[in-house]
């Protein structure tokens, strides 16, 4: 193996790489019995960021606008609170928040059902820890979703 190939499969990842040797991962969310393509599918990590982007741009206004008194200082405290709780009773009820709504996402547990009050619990209290989320397997779901018995799928 050359230098070229051995920074090649450095570059482009371990996923990259293995499957280069003949590894067969299969699409995300097979091992979950979700179909590949359309509703039902895992959530692509580009629609689950932006959905989280909206909350939050959501909820920086209510805390500006409604909490804070328009103090720039305590928004960011009062912003972290509002998305945990609209997180979890929006979840908990509807099975999504506004924007994922907005960008076509529900979560729902692993046997395709809602999520426990208590699942749901976990998994926003994981959520605004904020390091579980960033922390995905190769079916795409965030550690915080592993944890919680959860999957973001497509409507």
């Amino acid at each position: 193996m050359d230098n070229r190939q051995v920074l090649g499969s450095w570059l482009s990842g371990p996923r990259a790489a293995a499957e280069q040797m003949g590894v067969e991962f299969g699409y995300r969310g097979e091992r979950l019995g979700l179909p590949q393509e359309g509703p039902g599918s895992v959530a692509a990590p580009g629609r689950r960021i932006a959905a989280i982007f909206v909350d939050w741009f959501l909820c920086l206004l209510i805390a500006f606008g409604l909490l804070s008194g328009g103090e720039a200082q305590s928004t960011s405290n009062w912003t972290l609170v509002v998305f945990g709780v609209m997180t979890f009773l929006t979840v908990g009820t509807l099975g999504f928040t506004p924007g994922k709504r907005v960008l076509g996402l529900r979560v729902i547990a692993l046997d395709g059902g809602r999520l426990t009050v208590p699942r749901v619990f976990v998994r926003t209290v994981l959520l605004l820890l904020v390091i579980p989320p960033l922390v995905w397997d190769r079916d795409g779901r965030g550690l915080h979703d592993r944890i919680s018995g959860a999957v973001q799928v497509r409507m």
